[in-house]
């Protein structure tokens, strides 16, 4: 093979290792355009197309970075306001736990202060009763007393300042007895 090489370069002075000087220009001219053409066109277009994408990429971390803090934060705020709400609910409950303590005491107090009232005013009825039971039992025992002592000693005892006499002299003698029977 090497003899067919040297053979066809020693017949003309073409040399196949050598490339032709026509064909070299028009190669570096297309190469040149194609060159031109992509330098001016397509890489710009790469340039910004990688751009925007850059600018995406970046522009959606930082979107997604603050979205992350917002979250976080309403993550904060959600916990801070669940804190307050459970701190408020159990101050309420103290609150209402407290009035509720507070209104049953009134409330005894009141029940106390009317009970005590009602026995008072009862006692006050019983004790009116009872010196209304003794005045007139006072009259009755007089009077039959007085008539007692009229059939036993035989006289009348109509006269009231002498039957007034007999009546407190019996009931003193009354008193004085039941005295020395309650000691």
């Amino acid at each position: 093979m090497h003899q067919l090489i040297i053979s066809a370069a020693a017949e003309g002075d073409v040399n196949p290792l050598v490339p032709n000087g026509w064909e070299m220009l028009v190669v570096f001219v297309g190469f040149a355009i194609l060159f031109f053409i992509v330098v001016k066109f397509v890489v710009p277009m790469f340039e910004k197309t990688f751009a925007e994408r850059a600018e995406a990429i970046e522009g959606g971390i930082a979107k997604a970075e603050k979205a992350q803090a917002e979250a976080s934060a309403a993550l904060e705020e959600y916990k801070q306001q669940l804190t307050d709400a459970r701190t408020e609910a159990n101050r309420i409950r103290e609150e209402a736990r407290a009035e509720g303590a507070q209104i049953l005491a009134d409330l005894k107090e009141k029940a106390a202060a009317e009970s005590a009232r009602i026995t008072a005013q009862a006692h006050a009825q019983i004790e009116s009763e009872r010196q209304a039971a003794v005045v007139s039992l006072r009259s009755e025992v007089g009077t039959l007393a007085t008539t007692l002592a009229g059939r036993i000693v035989g006289e009348s005892l109509e006269d009231d300042a002498r039957a007034a006499r007999v009546v407190d002299r019996f009931l003193a003698d009354l008193e004085t007895q039941n005295a020395g029977a309650a000691k």
